[in-house]
């Protein structure tokens, strides 16, 4: 269809693409140009142009890559322009808007559509169930969260468990086991022979100390030498000596 019957459908529509167009352009020019003073203002306070003097250099260099950069957009906006005008806002051969009348029903239909209570009914049912739905996987996300932390936790344990296997099953730790229980078998003994020396050596004692105590008494009373010679009083006095040792 020819661009004057396009535009004359647009202009029933109240619609214009070219004044679409211009202000889409005019919006990047305004983005490019915020983007290059922000882009200099930073130059000039990294480069710190106000104490060296050379405020112009940031400048000519920003200018020069905005110039090249400024060229090449445009060229690909012509273009986008172009492609929009010849496909995008082109209305195809043989249409025809429809009578007033048409429109009318049409609007009503729509608005028959969106005022049906039993789409409001639906949606309404659909709108509980999301929030069900949004509910119950909050609740699921906390569920999956503890068992991680379980899982964690258990993986931790079974990690020390492991270890402590590994450590056991080490062969270096069961040589060492095995010294450690030949060790205490070889103290035990040793303590035993000690204990039996230690008997030994007090009861030899107290058998020199019997004899001595025997010479004494014997020495002291010379009339009562001999047990078979000794009264009876002379016995439970030497037994109470005895008894002292």
């Amino acid at each position: 269809m020819e661009d004057s019957e396009s535009e004359a459908i647009f202009d029933t529509l109240n619609l214009n693409p070219q004044l679409f167009i211009n202000e889409t352009l005019n919006t990047v020019d305004d983005l490019l140009n915020d983007a290059f003073d922000f882009y200099l203002q930073e130059a000039s306070k990294l480069l710190k142009v106000e104490v060296t003097g050379c405020s112009q250099e940031p400048t000519k260099g920003v200018n020069y890559i905005r110039n090249m950069i400024q060229s090449s957009l445009d060229k690909r906006l012509a273009m986008w322009e172009k492609y929009c005008l010849r496909h995008c806002f082109t209305v195809p051969e043989g249409f025809s808007l429809p009578e007033n009348d048409e429109l009318l029903a049409s609007s009503s239909t729509i608005q028959d559509a969106l005022s049906d209570p039993d789409v409001d009914a639906e949606l309404d049912s659909l709108r509980n169930k999301l929030t069900l739905v949004g509910a119950e996987t909050d609740k699921i996300n906390s569920e999956l969260k503890e068992l991680e932390r379980q899982s964690a936790s258990s993986g931790h344990c079974a990690g020390l468990i492991n270890e402590a296997l590994q450590l056991y099953e080490d062969t270096s730790v069961q040589d060492m086991f095995q010294e450690m229980m030949q060790t205490a078998t070889e103290l035990r003994v040793k303590m035993k022979k000690l204990k039996t020396r230690q008997a030994g050596k007090m009861e030899h004692e107290r058998a020199e100390r019997i004899h001595n105590s025997l010479t004494n008494y014997f020495t002291v009373n010379p009339k009562k030498a001999g047990l078979s010679n000794a009264k009876l009083d002379d016995l439970h006095e030497f037994l109470a000596e005895l008894k002292k040792m």
